[in-house]
């Protein structure tokens, strides 16, 4: 790191000279253009005009005669890494099962069509557009994408009740959280990118790893739900009982660590949480302890058990990472000293419908 002095010029203008090895690297010279980032978060970026024009935006792949999920694996990681517009060019000509692989694309992922197409070249384009993006809502829809999918797996496997939608939620949340990975992507490498979604880079972070662990909570309830439908019969009415428990409190669990960082809830709800994660970590340790001594229980409950122990996992992994942020912002510190003036009487109980 260098340090500037910062001077005045004619008018009051103020200036800091550039340091000559970088301007040199990136072709800077008296007259040159470049542009300045003020970002929310207090800091100024110096970037030529050039840096933010890279082959990422676009790129061409030689497809050849790849298997399809290897042309679908392709266009999802150029998805990831934020590329706009991607061409796949086969020579010979596309099979029938390629065309169809990249169908399945721009239908599950989130502003992704086919912007060009002939006998030898297929054009992907990504036309989201950043400004139009909220992350942070996108978390929102996935947090309700993912319990939504966890209380009616748990329905299934406790009342025997069926659903038809998982393959379609399922889809769901892996596209919000493909478009949440794309943005995170994108931030790092752009900054204007991190501009347009009106976020400083702090945040973004926080919301990328949050949405981490609800796509995790998402397969979780899925896994749930396939467990559901291969049970021999229902569980007995106490562990019915037990399980409808404890899946409410493992909600609970991820509700509020989501509010931690999307809506800035107090140090004191992150430590609730961490609380109630310790709690129901052991009612289900009981739990499957009980099975195991009965004897007659299904094993599958036991995997069930499981998921939902490691879906109360990642609700604490989002509770931990608000904490660490409250470490980093001073708040723990406010909390300690008694400026904290949230409500901490605990969680409302879910409402189930």
């Amino acid at each position: 790191m260098e340090t500037r002095k910062i001077q005045t010029v004619g008018g009051g203008t103020y200036t800091v000279s550039l340091p000559k090895e970088w301007a040199e690297s990136e072709g800077c010279t008296a007259g040159t253009t470049i542009n300045l980032h003020t970002h929310i978060d207090g800091l100024l970026v110096i970037q030529t005009p050039e840096s933010q024009t890279g082959a990422r935006n676009r790129v061409t792949l030689e497809a050849g005669t790849e298997d399809p999920a290897e042309i679908e694996q392709l266009l999802r990681a150029a998805y990831a890494a934020g590329v706009e517009s991607v061409v796949l060019e086969v020579p010979d000509g596309y099979t029938d099962d390629q065309l169809r692989a990249i169908e399945r694309v721009t239908r599950n992922l989130t502003g992704v069509t086919v912007a060009e197409e002939t006998e030898t070249a297929v054009t992907v384009q990504t036309l989201l557009d950043a400004g139009e993006v909220s992350v942070r809502q996108s978390v929102r829809q996935l947090q309700f994408v993912a319990l939504s999918m966890h209380r009616d797996a748990m329905a299934a496997l406790t009342a025997g009740t069926t659903s038809d939608r998982w393959a379609d939620r399922d889809e769901q949340a892996d596209r919000l959280y493909a478009m949440i990975d794309r943005y995170f992507e994108r931030g790092l490498a752009r900054l204007d990118e991190i501009d347009a979604l009106g976020l400083t880079r702090s945040e973004l972070f926080s919301l990328w790893v949050t949405a981490n662990e609800l796509e995790r909570v998402a397969d979780h309830a899925e896994r749930i739900g396939t467990i559901a439908d291969r049970l021999d019969g229902q569980p007995a009415g106490t562990i019915v009982t037990a399980l409808d428990d404890i899946a409410r409190d493992v909600r609970t669990v991820v509700e509020d660590a989501v509010r931690i960082i999307i809506d800035d809830a107090c140090v004191a709800t992150a430590r609730q949480t961490l609380a109630k994660r310790r709690a129901v970590r052991q009612r289900i340790t009981d739990l499957d302890r009980q099975l195991f001594e009965a004897g007659d229980a299904d094993y599958r409950l036991t995997r069930a058990l499981d998921s939902l122990s490691r879906t109360a996992e990642h609700g604490g992994n989002i509770a931990e990472f608000g904490l660490r942020m409250a470490v980093r912002d001073g708040a723990l510190a406010d909390s300690a000293t008694g400026t904290d003036d949230a409500d901490t009487s605990g969680s409302a109980a879910e409402t189930e419908s």
